[in-house]
């Protein structure tokens, strides 16, 4: 049954899916008089049967709009793409200017900039909201990556503070900036997990085969990493994945789970987003292409068939001395991860005018987010010790903590490459590190290629000016 009108809500939510009600509830938590609006009435049901005094969930989107007291604050907790377009323009009927609507979906930052003008026009405040955190974060408190409108931002700053995680008495939520910048923000965030779960896959890769190391064993290192200065979400949850079987069973759960993995799209709009402004990221694109390459399960089993040498050699080396190699040498790709991640932030602050502040980015990631780690805490001393900081490779701490890890992590990728491990993120993380810390790329010889095939031109090191050459003498003809 739906409830009546006569409630004056704080806070709607569009969506009533698993992210959309734990919101909700999660924000009804703190005292807020919260409505719900789905079409589908299974959910707005199992809402009001919950019988709690301050959530009201509505099937009809005009008693829905009601039920809010002004300026109404709506936010849309549905799926990317087309469904938000459906869905805003369904809420621009029944709210008026001065309204504000959130979307809280993972929507790609052009989306957001698009609408963000769109409804500006129409006079509604917008703002795109990047959520990380999951089911657990949204119930328990997420961390929250707001960018548009500072007046929408200003309005519900106190409900956003109160229903995010905390670390060290910090809310995981702040402004981000103008426009599209909060899912842009989210968006990069997004491609940090993929490459560091590409990391962790590869870590996962050389201690099965190459140091044929058990179930139990690799537990054990997982749980071990996750103790120190590797502390992470993703460690942490791949540490439980390995102690996990089912109800009854000796085996756990991940060997019976086929190697194909799935993938939203948002590790794709981040290499797309770097590739526009011309900024690599390598560790993300091989992450990305990693996830792309696991999908083609048949070729793969038929290329293994039909190539010698996929046997992989087993290493000859004392697990107990090559484990830590192998923990610096996740710590140096790690990093790598993040710092080509905020290197894109930075250059997109540029570019795109957000008035992003890098280390209040890292300061929300620290808690509620995927990506939360121990890391987090030197990107924020970072950043905060140096706002103009254009790479974390720039940074003394980090510069000191990779050059440690240096020796341990070419150790990690040639053993692979010998024995035939694909380590695929490693090995970018390495060759990214040293081109970058290279004043002299042989990048001339491919602008002098440009230049020899298409008359493309080129620029000299001693003198100003740009130069084109004919390569070749031409024959004269007679």
């Amino acid at each position: 049954m739906e409830q009546e009108n006569s409630v004056q809500g704080d806070f709607g939510l569009v969506g009533l899916g698993t992210m959309g009600s734990n919101l909700l509830k999660n924000i009804a938590d703190h005292g807020y008089i919260c409505c719900g609006y789905d079409k589908d009435f299974s959910k707005v049901d199992l809402l009001n049967q919950l019988d709690q005094g301050n959530i009201h969930a509505y099937g009809n989107i005009q008693d829905f709009a009601k039920s809010l007291k002004n300026p109404k604050v709506v936010m849309l907790s549905v799926p990317a793409g087309k469904v938000v377009d459906l869905v805003i323009a369904e809420l621009v009927e029944v709210l008026s200017p001065g309204d504000i609507i959130i979307d809280g979906g993972n929507s790609h930052y052009t989306d957001t900039e698009r609408r963000y003008k769109d409804l500006e026009e129409k006079g509604f405040l917008f703002l795109g909201m990047g959520i990380s955190g999951g089911e657990e974060g949204a119930r328990k408190g997420p961390s929250m990556m707001p960018g548009g409108d500072k007046r929408a931002y200003d309005t519900v700053e106190e409900i956003l503070k109160k229903i995010a995680a905390h670390v060290n008495g910090d809310p995981t939520v702040a402004y981000m900036g103008t426009r599209s910048s909060g899912h842009f923000v989210k968006m990069v965030h997004n491609g940090i997990e993929y490459a560091i779960m590409q990391l962790i896959s590869e870590t996962y890769e050389i201690m099965r085969t190459a140091l044929k190391m058990s179930d139990e064993e690799m537990y054990e290192v997982y749980k071990d990493w996750n103790e120190g200065r590797l502390q992470s979400y993703l460690l942490e949850i791949t540490r439980d994945i390995f102690h996990y079987k089912k109800p009854g069973e000796k085996h756990l759960l991940l060997n019976n789970i086929r190697d194909e993995a799935k993938a939203l799209g948002t590790g794709k709009w981040t290499s797309q987003a770097a590739m526009d402004l011309g900024l690599p990221i390598p560790i993300i694109d091989i992450a990305v292409s990693m996830r792309n390459l696991s999908r083609f399960k048949d070729l793969r089993v038929t290329a293994s068939g039909i190539y010698p040498g996929q046997e992989k050699a087993i290493y000859k080396v004392k697990k107990d001395e090559y484990l830590p190699k192998l923990k610096s040498a996740y710590y140096f790709g790690m990093v790598s991860a993040y710092a080509q991640g905020m290197h894109l932030l930075y250059e997109a602050n540029i570019n795109y005018k957000y008035n992003l502040n890098l280390d209040t980015i890292a300061k929300i990631w620290r808690g509620g987010c995927i990506i939360r780690s121990e890391f987090l805490e030197s990107i924020y001393d970072a950043y905060n010790k140096d706002p103009k900081l254009k790479h974390l490779f720039l940074d003394y701490t980090v510069h000191d903590n990779l050059i440690m890890s240096l020796k341990d992590v070419r150790a990690i990728v040639s053993d692979a490459v010998l024995h035939g491990v694909a380590v695929p993120a490693f090995s970018t993380a390495l060759s990214y590190f040293d081109n970058f810390r290279c004043a002299e790329m042989p990048a001339n010889l491919i602008m002098a290629q440009r230049d020899y095939f298409g008359s493309h031109t080129y620029q000299l090191i001693d003198k100003e000016g740009v130069f084109h050459t004919q390569w070749v003498e031409v024959e004269n003809v007679e």
